[in-house]
């Protein structure tokens, strides 16, 4: 039997993890890890004890903000980073793998916390037609290692 890298496990974790999000629009999953162990994940959906957008409103999902996102999400990577926090895991030097390159606001978080690397499956920029990763540039301009993940995996239509 062939043994799986580790970032073959983590990504298709994150895919699976994504699934559990109740948003209408996307689904993101992140496992954030440290020394080949997972310490939290996440996916994109509304706060614990509010709506469930898919539940709430199954035509149109949650009001839209200012900039055309969600009114109610928390994104994949802050919810594995608030879960960590609250738990008092060590984020230093950790890597994250997420199913889509964080926002900007993502990416922000990620590098104030610690994290030393960013694998990600999909592009940010290409789903919101826009001509670069902001999160990704930032990342990059402070030191964080960003990779495209490069493995073979199966993914939900939801998920492209």
């Amino acid at each position: 039997m062939e043994r799986p890298e580790f970032d073959q496990i983590f990504m298709e974790l994150a895919i699976n993890i994504a699934k559990r999000s109740h948003c209408i629009k996307r689904h993101v999953g992140a496992v954030l890890t440290k020394d080949t162990r997972i310490i939290s994940i996440g996916y994109n959906g509304p706060p614990a004890g509010t709506h469930n957008c898919d539940e709430e409103w199954p035509e149109t999902g949650c009001e839209r903000d200012s900039h055309g996102s969600c009114s109610l999400a928390l994104h994949a990577e802050q919810n594995a980073l608030m879960y960590a926090i609250n738990n008092n895991t060590k984020i230093e030097g950790s890597t994250i793998y997420i199913t889509l390159t964080p926002c900007l606001a993502c990416a922000r978080m990620l590098f104030s916390a610690g994290v030393k690397k960013v694998v990600y499956l999909y592009s940010y920029a290409e789903y919101k037609g826009l001509p670069k990763d902001e999160g990704i540039d930032f990342l990059e301009r402070f030191g964080v290692e960003t990779t495209k993940f490069s493995g073979e995996v199966t993914v939900d239509d939801s998920l492209i």
